[in-house]
């Protein structure tokens, strides 16, 4: 049975010229340096690849594109952050904050979700970076399909007047908060705290720093009839949070990078198992420029064309 919340098919981008991008790094606490060897672009080009293999094998169709690194952009493979698709026929780009991630947009990825897909309209917010705004997409934002929840961690990441737009336009409603690390950090992305798939959702309630919100979001997910699977901030840091759910061949799956798998307890992997076949994806490399697997994965909510 499909689940509107989980796609099955992807927009991804194969970067070719990956680097830690020094211009995030101020407030991606997640972000480490290159490797001193100068290979990290390699060993990110091969960890896509066999990211795509799988994700292809478990009968998830991938749209790659390339990135060849003329335009200078580093994190190119975290494409969920300039645009999202929804049901309904919509897309949605959005105002970045670094200016080398503007320089991501392509025009190439919509026209291919125009001719293969049904697109009714596009809205496009990006030209509020001219204000100083941002709303960087699923990764400002992680999104309740289902319920029409737009669960928003509070940062530069992820401006309260887009937000409310972005929410207006497509039938969402928004649920932002403030969430911070051990060390006071704000957490820069909310798909880097949670993830919602169809019966369950998982999340580090722990750094949501007031308690009555934390509270407010518990219960909103609990009420929406998930399992509710609680994580460490040392998972969070783990890129635990950073999941996806996705529609395959045999049925749902959970996209979770290795390492992230190898922190969770027995007891969650089993809560997941019961929700959703779990999919670990080998990508070190790449979670070195402070994203995972989700970050990778722009979902497509569109229908697709008859016949394609």
């Amino acid at each position: 049975m499909r689940s509107v919340q989980a796609p099955k098919a992807l927009v991804m981008v194969r970067p070719h010229q990956f680097h830690a991008n020094t211009e995030t790094a101020a407030d991606n606490a997640f972000q480490t340096p290159d490797a001193p060897d100068g290979r990290a672009a390699a060993r990110a080009l091969a960890e896509f690849d066999a990211l795509i293999e799988g994700l292809r094998e478990a009968g998830v169709t991938v749209h790659v594109f390339e990135d060849d690194g003329t335009r200078d952009t580093p994190d190119s493979v975290f494409p969920n952050n300039w645009f999202s698709t929804h049901s309904g026929g919509h897309i949605a780009i959005y105002p970045m904050f670094a200016p080398s991630r503007r320089r991501e947009r392509r025009w190439d990825v919509i026209e291919m979700l125009k001719r293969d897909y049904r697109v009714q309209d596009v809205v496009d917010y990006s030209g509020l970076e001219q204000d100083g705004l941002a709303l960087e997409g699923t990764g400002a934002m992680v999104l309740d399909h289902i319920d029409r929840v737009a669960y928003t961690v509070k940062s530069n990441r992820a401006d309260p007047v887009i937000l409310e737009r972005f929410c207006t336009h497509f039938n969402f409603e928004p649920m932002a908060f403030e969430a911070t690390d051990m060390r006071g950090n704000a957490v820069y992305h909310t798909n880097v705290l949670m993830a919602v798939g169809t019966d369950f959702a998982m999340i580090c309630l722990d750094m949501i720093t007031d308690p009555a919100r934390r509270q407010e979001i518990q219960n909103r997910l609990e009420d929406s009839g998930r399992d509710v699977i609680a994580l460490s901030e040392a998972q969070i840091g783990e890129f635990a949070g950073n999941a996806m759910e996705l529609q395959g061949q045999d049925g749902l799956l959970l996209a979770i990078s290795s390492q992230a798998l190898a922190s969770l307890e027995a007891a969650q992997v089993s809560r997941i198992e019961k929700c959703a076949r779990l999919l670990p994806l080998h990508v070190p490399t790449i979670e070195t420029a402070g994203g995972s697997v989700r970050c990778m994965m722009a979902g497509i909510h569109l229908s697709p064309r008859t016949g394609r």
